[in-house]
């Protein structure tokens, strides 16, 4: 391997420098944020009751996992988000290859698929309770129902996009459409893919909490809408931070799956 020279080396170095310094800034900024926050509520600047504050967070979660029930909310909500997350990618890639296969069904479901994607979501969370009843299924349905549309009209636009040359070349040689679809159309899309599983994990996650908040009796949604009502402001508080740490973690999980790919089929 060649070695590197001066100014490549000095480069590197400044590169890291400036990542090392982003990353104090970053964990400086939260830190900070965290601190502020406890004393404000300390001196009385904030009603502790009303808005919590680290320290009875901290006390609340360590309570809860005592007896071990945050870690049962905990379990409910990222099965609901992961469940509803790989249906959400299944149809979509099966819908937007159809839709790739078929012009003509693609011209006439396209305005159906924009205004399924432009509905509000949380307008059919209580029709979906009356159809499918007060349980698990209408939550997945229902965090499903947020990411499914835009993603087959994501995918479906991606998959218009791929090389028209590579495609003329695989008819002329004698491929089949099936041929294009998996030595052209998936490879070109893997990219664009996963991109749009970094948009629906948290799509997903999104629409968990809102079938939760209407049609569950565990899970981090529930969680907070019964502490809302109950006036128990930190199990409200330490939900959504924890929700934070799992939408952090979880798109942490697909970077390092692009990173991969990336580097095995790029590097």
């Amino acid at each position: 391997m060649d070695k590197l020279s001066a100014a490549q080396k000095n480069f590197l170095a400044a590169r890291k420098r400036h990542h090392t310094l982003v990353n104090v800034c970053r964990a400086s900024l939260l830190l900070g944020f965290f601190l502020i926050w406890e004393i404000a509520a300390r001196v009385g600047w904030i009603n502790d009751f009303i808005f919590s504050s680290p320290a009875r967070v901290l006390a609340c979660f360590i309570e809860m996992a005592a007896n071990g029930s945050i870690f049962l909310h905990i379990a409910a909500t990222l099965s609901e988000t992961l469940i509803s997350f790989f249906a959400v990618m299944a149809a979509g890639i099966a819908v937007a290859l159809l839709l790739w296969r078929s012009r003509g069904a693609a011209e006439v479901l396209e305005p159906y698929l924009v205004t399924l994607n432009s509905l509000p979501k949380s307008a059919l969370a209580p029709v979906l309770i009356v159809w499918l009843g007060s349980n698990v299924r209408t939550i997945i349905v229902t965090a499903a129902s947020v990411a499914v549309f835009g993603s087959i009209l994501t995918l479906y636009t991606g998959f218009q996009e791929v090389d028209e040359d590579k495609i003329k070349l695989i008819r002329t040689l004698g491929g089949t459409k099936k041929d294009i679809m998996t030595k052209v159309l998936i490879p070109h899309a893997v990219p664009l893919i996963i991109s749009n599983m970094k948009v629906n994990v948290g799509l997903c996650l999104v629409g968990v909490i809102i079938g939760e908040f209407l049609a569950a009796n565990q899970g981090l949604g529930y969680l907070i809408i019964y502490g809302s009502q109950t006036f128990r402001m930190d199990w409200v508080i330490l939900s959504i931070l924890i929700l934070c740490l799992g939408a952090v973690f979880l798109y942490w999980l697909l970077n390092l799956l692009e990173q991969y790919y990336t580097r095995h089929f790029f590097g």
